[in-house]
Protein backbone atom coordinates (compact mmCIF):
# COMPACT_ATOMS: atom_id res chain seq x y z
CA UNK A 1 0.00 0.00 0.00
CA UNK A 2 1.56 3.30 -1.13
CA UNK A 3 0.45 5.19 2.01
CA UNK A 4 2.61 2.92 4.15
CA UNK A 5 5.43 2.05 1.80
CA UNK A 6 6.23 5.19 -0.19
CA UNK A 7 7.90 8.35 1.09
CA UNK A 8 5.04 10.47 -0.25
CA UNK A 9 2.49 8.22 1.46
CA UNK A 10 4.29 8.57 4.79
CA UNK A 11 4.29 12.36 4.39
CA UNK A 12 0.55 12.30 3.66
CA UNK A 13 -0.04 10.34 6.88
CA UNK A 14 2.09 12.86 8.76
CA UNK A 15 0.20 15.75 7.20
CA UNK A 16 -3.32 14.43 7.81
CA UNK A 17 -2.56 13.37 11.39
CA UNK A 18 -0.87 16.72 12.04
CA UNK A 19 -3.83 18.74 10.76
CA UNK A 20 -6.17 16.60 12.87
CA UNK A 21 -4.06 17.35 15.95
CA UNK A 22 -4.12 21.09 15.17
CA UNK A 23 -7.93 20.93 15.05
CA UNK A 24 -7.96 19.14 18.41
CA UNK A 25 -5.69 21.80 19.92
CA UNK A 26 -8.05 24.49 18.64
CA UNK A 27 -10.95 22.74 20.40
CA UNK A 28 -8.92 22.15 23.57
CA UNK A 29 -7.80 25.79 23.70
CA UNK A 30 -11.38 27.01 23.22
CA UNK A 31 -12.50 24.77 26.07
CA UNK A 32 -9.70 26.02 28.34
CA UNK A 33 -10.60 29.67 27.73
CA UNK A 34 -13.92 29.01 29.50
CA UNK A 35 -11.92 28.56 32.72
CA UNK A 36 -10.95 32.23 32.61
CA UNK A 37 -14.55 33.44 32.68
CA UNK A 38 -16.40 30.74 34.61
CA UNK A 39 -14.84 28.00 36.69
CA UNK A 40 -18.24 26.39 37.15
CA UNK A 41 -18.87 26.19 33.40
CA UNK A 42 -15.37 24.81 32.83
CA UNK A 43 -15.89 22.09 35.42
CA UNK A 44 -19.18 21.17 33.75
CA UNK A 45 -17.24 20.64 30.52
CA UNK A 46 -14.63 18.57 32.37
CA UNK A 47 -17.36 16.39 33.86
CA UNK A 48 -18.94 15.94 30.42
CA UNK A 49 -15.55 14.93 29.00
CA UNK A 50 -14.58 12.71 31.92
CA UNK A 51 -14.73 8.93 32.09
CA UNK A 52 -17.69 8.67 29.70
CA UNK A 53 -17.51 6.13 26.88
CA UNK A 54 -17.44 8.79 24.15
CA UNK A 55 -14.66 10.71 25.89
CA UNK A 56 -12.64 7.53 26.38
CA UNK A 57 -13.06 6.60 22.69
CA UNK A 58 -11.98 10.12 21.70
CA UNK A 59 -8.98 9.91 24.04
CA UNK A 60 -7.93 6.58 22.52
CA UNK A 61 -8.29 8.03 19.03
CA UNK A 62 -6.25 11.08 19.98
CA UNK A 63 -3.52 8.89 21.49
CA UNK A 64 -3.42 6.87 18.27
CA UNK A 65 -3.04 10.08 16.23
CA UNK A 66 -0.15 11.25 18.40
CA UNK A 67 1.61 7.88 18.18
CA UNK A 68 1.18 7.68 14.40
CA UNK A 69 2.40 11.26 13.95
CA UNK A 70 5.44 10.73 16.18
CA UNK A 71 6.40 7.35 14.70
CA UNK A 72 6.19 8.63 11.14
CA UNK A 73 8.15 11.74 12.16
CA UNK A 74 10.99 9.46 13.29
CA UNK A 75 10.81 7.36 10.12
CA UNK A 76 10.81 10.40 7.81
CA UNK A 77 13.59 12.12 9.76
CA UNK A 78 15.83 9.08 9.44
CA UNK A 79 15.00 8.75 5.73
CA UNK A 80 15.68 12.44 5.09
CA UNK A 81 18.99 12.35 6.92
CA UNK A 82 20.07 9.34 4.91
CA UNK A 83 18.98 10.84 1.59
CA UNK A 84 20.14 14.43 2.19
CA UNK A 85 23.13 14.07 4.44
CA UNK A 86 21.27 15.14 7.57
CA UNK A 87 19.37 18.10 6.09
CA UNK A 88 15.83 17.05 6.88
CA UNK A 89 12.77 18.80 5.56
CA UNK A 90 14.73 20.67 2.89
CA UNK A 91 12.46 22.82 0.78
CA UNK A 92 13.19 25.74 -1.49
CA UNK A 93 11.82 29.27 -1.28
CA UNK A 94 11.14 29.08 2.45
CA UNK A 95 10.74 32.10 4.73
CA UNK A 96 13.52 32.39 7.34
CA UNK A 97 11.36 31.34 10.30
CA UNK A 98 10.03 28.37 8.33
CA UNK A 99 13.56 27.36 7.35
CA UNK A 100 14.75 27.49 10.97
CA UNK A 101 11.77 25.47 12.18
CA UNK A 102 12.22 22.89 9.41
CA UNK A 103 15.86 22.36 10.35
CA UNK A 104 14.92 21.85 14.00
CA UNK A 105 11.59 20.10 13.51
CA UNK A 106 12.54 16.86 15.23
CA UNK A 107 14.07 18.62 18.26
CA UNK A 108 10.97 20.79 18.53
CA UNK A 109 8.87 17.64 18.28
CA UNK A 110 10.77 16.03 21.16
CA UNK A 111 10.20 19.13 23.32
CA UNK A 112 6.51 19.02 22.39
CA UNK A 113 6.29 15.34 23.39
CA UNK A 114 8.03 15.99 26.73
CA UNK A 115 5.69 18.91 27.41
CA UNK A 116 2.75 16.71 26.52
CA UNK A 117 3.97 14.15 29.04
CA UNK A 118 4.04 16.83 31.74
CA UNK A 119 0.57 18.00 30.72
CA UNK A 120 -0.77 14.44 30.96
CA UNK A 121 0.84 14.06 34.38
CA UNK A 122 -0.67 17.30 35.73
CA UNK A 123 -4.14 16.95 34.25
CA UNK A 124 -5.12 13.71 32.51
CA UNK A 125 -3.54 11.46 35.17
CA UNK A 126 -5.27 13.48 37.91
CA UNK A 127 -8.65 13.64 36.20
CA UNK A 128 -9.84 11.13 33.58
CA UNK A 129 -7.40 8.40 34.65
CA UNK A 130 -8.43 8.78 38.30
CA UNK A 131 -12.10 8.57 37.28
CA UNK A 132 -11.46 5.39 35.31
CA UNK A 133 -9.52 3.81 38.19
CA UNK A 134 -12.27 4.79 40.63
CA UNK A 135 -14.91 3.21 38.37
CA UNK A 136 -12.82 0.03 38.27
CA UNK A 137 -12.80 -0.14 42.06
CA UNK A 138 -9.29 1.13 42.74
CA UNK A 139 -8.62 2.87 46.05
CA UNK A 140 -8.01 6.38 44.70
CA UNK A 141 -9.15 9.81 45.82
CA UNK A 142 -11.55 11.03 43.13
CA UNK A 143 -12.64 14.17 45.00
CA UNK A 144 -11.12 16.52 42.41
CA UNK A 145 -11.28 14.21 39.41
CA UNK A 146 -13.75 16.45 37.56
CA UNK A 147 -12.54 19.71 39.09
CA UNK A 148 -10.46 21.12 36.26
CA UNK A 149 -10.17 24.56 37.86
CA UNK A 150 -8.62 22.98 40.96
CA UNK A 151 -5.90 21.34 38.87
CA UNK A 152 -5.25 24.50 36.85
CA UNK A 153 -4.77 26.45 40.10
CA UNK A 154 -2.55 23.72 41.57
CA UNK A 155 -0.36 23.61 38.46
CA UNK A 156 0.09 27.31 37.74
CA UNK A 157 0.49 28.32 41.37
CA UNK A 158 3.97 26.87 40.88
CA UNK A 159 6.16 29.37 38.94
CA UNK A 160 8.41 26.56 37.68
CA UNK A 161 5.48 24.80 36.02
CA UNK A 162 4.30 28.09 34.52
CA UNK A 163 7.72 28.78 32.96
CA UNK A 164 8.02 25.20 31.68
CA UNK A 165 4.57 25.40 30.10
CA UNK A 166 5.41 28.71 28.40
CA UNK A 167 8.66 27.26 26.99
CA UNK A 168 6.67 24.27 25.77
CA UNK A 169 4.14 26.57 24.10
CA UNK A 170 6.91 28.48 22.31
CA UNK A 171 8.33 25.22 20.95
CA UNK A 172 4.81 24.14 20.01
CA UNK A 173 4.30 27.41 18.11
CA UNK A 174 7.40 26.83 15.98
CA UNK A 175 6.51 23.18 15.45
CA UNK A 176 2.92 23.90 14.42
CA UNK A 177 3.61 26.91 12.19
CA UNK A 178 6.06 24.92 10.11
CA UNK A 179 3.99 21.74 10.36
CA UNK A 180 0.82 23.45 9.10
CA UNK A 181 2.64 24.95 6.12
CA UNK A 182 4.50 21.71 5.40
CA UNK A 183 1.33 19.61 5.61
CA UNK A 184 -0.46 21.76 3.04
CA UNK A 185 2.60 21.64 0.80
CA UNK A 186 2.60 17.83 1.00
CA UNK A 187 -1.10 17.76 0.10
CA UNK A 188 -0.39 19.91 -2.96
CA UNK A 189 -1.96 23.18 -1.75
CA UNK A 190 1.12 25.31 -2.29
CA UNK A 191 0.79 26.94 -5.69
CA UNK A 192 2.16 30.41 -6.44
CA UNK A 193 -1.04 32.15 -5.37
CA UNK A 194 -1.65 30.30 -2.11
CA UNK A 195 1.92 29.79 -0.86
CA UNK A 196 2.03 32.96 1.24
CA UNK A 197 -1.69 32.86 1.99
CA UNK A 198 -1.54 29.45 3.61
CA UNK A 199 1.55 30.45 5.57
CA UNK A 200 -0.28 33.51 6.88
CA UNK A 201 -3.46 31.55 7.65
CA UNK A 202 -1.47 28.86 9.44
CA UNK A 203 0.47 31.42 11.50
CA UNK A 204 -2.76 33.14 12.56
CA UNK A 205 -4.49 29.89 13.57
CA UNK A 206 -1.48 28.57 15.47
CA UNK A 207 -0.84 31.92 17.18
CA UNK A 208 -4.46 32.04 18.37
CA UNK A 209 -4.14 28.50 19.75
CA UNK A 210 -0.87 29.17 21.59
CA UNK A 211 -2.03 32.58 22.86
CA UNK A 212 -5.17 30.98 24.28
CA UNK A 213 -3.24 28.33 26.19
CA UNK A 214 -0.69 30.89 27.40
CA UNK A 215 -3.47 33.23 28.56
CA UNK A 216 -4.94 30.55 30.84
CA UNK A 217 -1.52 29.74 32.31
CA UNK A 218 -0.56 33.38 32.92
CA UNK A 219 -3.95 34.53 34.22
CA UNK A 220 -4.14 31.69 36.76
CA UNK A 221 -0.48 32.19 37.68
CA UNK A 222 -1.03 35.86 38.56
CA UNK A 223 -4.73 35.74 39.49
CA UNK A 224 -5.63 32.47 41.26
CA UNK A 225 -9.24 33.65 41.61
CA UNK A 226 -9.77 33.76 37.86
CA UNK A 227 -13.03 32.09 36.92
CA UNK A 228 -14.42 32.71 40.40
CA UNK A 229 -13.02 31.78 43.81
Amino acid sequence: MWLLNSSVGKKVIMSVSGIALVLFLLFHMSMNLVAIFSGEAYNMICEFLGANWYALVATAGLAALVIVHFVYAIILTLQNKKARGGQAYAYTAKPKEVEWASQNMFVLGVIVILGMGLHLYNFWAEMQLVEVMHMLGANVDATHAADGVYHIKQTFSCPVYTVIYLVWLVALWFHLTHGFWSALQTLGWNNQVWFERWRCIGNVIVTIIIAGFAAVALIYAFCPCAGGC
